[in-house]
């Protein structure tokens, strides 16, 4: 399905204020707080935000786009680079592949993945799934599940989406979704949030930053 760049922006510009609010507050409330060093300091960043304490994520369960079961341990011992978004996304969805693309040939050194999950499962099944992301790289992972497996596992990674109504449901409809790309640390944890618009250079200066901050033991 083609949308005009109008409405691929509007992927982008959905609830920006409501998105940018409610990451403030979740980074306030949950790692900002009294007396909390941020480390690495955060003005070593040129594109994200690190938290100064990675967040354990909760153990989940999705459907890779080979059909086969996905969760918290396949993301284990390595870094991986998580998104979410549609198939059917005309523009930023796109914009964050092709910013992966880049940073897998930019980033040298340490195993990183790249995981695109869709917050679409009524249209996305794994083989769709597997022939978006496979079209910017065939290593590139992608998976979904039930909406209220996405929803618990989106509200743990802070990011958000919202579909139509049930009764406004058609085949052209579009899905409300954060645009920002997380970073996952080898132990699976939620290390930091690189906020749209997205620049593979200084996202991979940032990687570099925290790769040797985390193998120094720091």
């Amino acid at each position: 399905m083609t949308h005009n760049s109008g409405s691929g922006l509007r992927c982008l510009l959905i609830p920006l204020g409501i998105l940018a609010a409610a990451a403030g507050i979740w980074l306030s409330v949950s790692y900002f707080n009294a007396g909390a060093k941020p480390t690495p300091p955060v003005e070593y960043m040129r594109a994200g935000t690190p938290l100064p304490r990675p967040k354990v994520l909760s153990p989940f369960s999705l459907t890779d786009q080979d059909a086969r079961p996905f969760g918290l341990e396949d993301l284990k011992g390595h870094w991986t680079f998580v998104s979410i978004g549609f198939t059917s996304c005309g523009h930023v969805c796109p914009t964050n592949m092709a910013t992966y693309r880049a940073l897998d040939r930019e980033i040298t050194g340490p195993a990183v993945d790249f995981m695109f999950i869709s917050v679409d499962p009524e249209r996305d099944s794994p083989e769709r799934l597997g022939r978006f992301v496979r079209q910017f790289n065939p290593r590139f992972l992608g998976a979904t599940g039930s909406h209220d497996q996405l929803r618990s596992l989106t509200r743990e990674l802070g990011v958000m989406y919202a579909g139509p109504a049930e009764q406004e449901v058609t085949t052209n409809y579009m899905v409300d979704h954060s645009a920002s790309i997380l970073l996952l640390d080898p132990q699976a944890r939620l290390a930091a949030v690189f906020s749209w618009p997205h620049d593979s250079t200084a996202i991979a200066a940032d990687f570099a930053i925290l790769n040797d901050y985390y193998r120094a033991g720091s």
